[in-house]
Parts: structure tokens; sequence; C-alpha cells
């Protein structure tokens, strides 16, 4: 894992089921090192995107040169912790996906205290090289974590 200031060791032992093509894998990990506390990022950003006039959307991040702009760097975080989720529950021992980028992401407007985000992002997938369109549906709030509630290949076309 690695941070601005320091790397951090992870070390995972991942078990496939034999023959359940539709189980998760069993990951077990450890950290050696301390993670940095980003209570104080996440709050900051919470409240700037509980705070807009119109919801937000936002197109190819990162664009075609590799560049974030730094007020979207949340909303990438935020798809590579779920697509990490997709990751998991989508892979098997012959696959290994990454987050390519998300090509379009649209803040959903809601009446309690969670943040919503449907995103449309491309799975690089090392094997066979081939880009995936996956959505995704996306609940965050500071305190409770995040939660993919929807997600689905699409097709290649999108």
């Amino acid at each position: 894992i690695f941070e601005k200031d320091s790397t951090v060791n992870c070390t995972a032992e991942v078990l496939y089921h034999l023959g359940n093509k539709n189980a998760a894998p069993d990951v077990q990990f450890t950290i050696e090192g301390e993670l940095k506390n980003t209570d104080e990022a996440d709050n900051l950003f919470y409240n700037r995107i509980k705070s807009l006039k119109n919801e937000l959307v936002a197109e190819n991040i990162p664009d075609s040169y590799g560049n974030v702009p730094p007020e979207m760097e949340p909303i990438r975080a935020l798809a590579w912790a779920a697509s990490g989720y997709v990751i998991w529950k989508n892979s098997n021992e012959n696959t290994k996906y990454q987050l390519a980028q998300i090509k379009h992401v649209k803040q959903v407007k809601r009446s309690d205290e969670y943040l919503e985000f449907d995103y449309m992002i491309l799975l690089h997938e090392n094997v066979s090289q081939e880009i995936i369109p996956w959505q995704m549906t996306v609940l965050w709030h500071p305190q409770h974590g995040i939660e993919v509630t929807q997600n689905s290949r699409q097709p290649k076309h999108v």
C-alpha cells in the first residue's frame, strides 16, 4: 500500500473455491506498519459534496494523460475501494483485474446522510488484455464506510 509519505506492506493469502465460480475467494491479510488516519480529509470531502448546489458529474478520471484533478482524488479513491469489492466478487484464479479509468460518475440525490454515486468504470483484465466496462452504485458516509449496492458487467460498446 502506497501513501504519499510512506509505504506500508500488506500480505494476503487468497483461496479460491474449486468448482464454485459464484463464491468469492477467502482472503486473509496482514498489514505491517500503520495506515494514515483519513478522518479529516474524509469529512472535508463529505461536507464539500453535501454543500454542492448541483449533483457532481465527472468523466474520464484519470484523463488520457493520466492526470487526476485534485478535487477528483476522493472520487477516484471511492471508485478504487468499490472496484476492489467488484474485483474480489468477480475474480477467479485465471483473472487479474485492475481499475483503469472512471468513464463517468454521477452523484445521485438522496434524502438521508449518505452520498451515492453511480459509476461507469473500465476494468483492465491483465491476462486477456480486455478493457471491461462495469457499472457500480456506491453508497458512502465517512462514519459508516463504503458499500457497493449494485454492480454489473456492461456490454463493450458502452
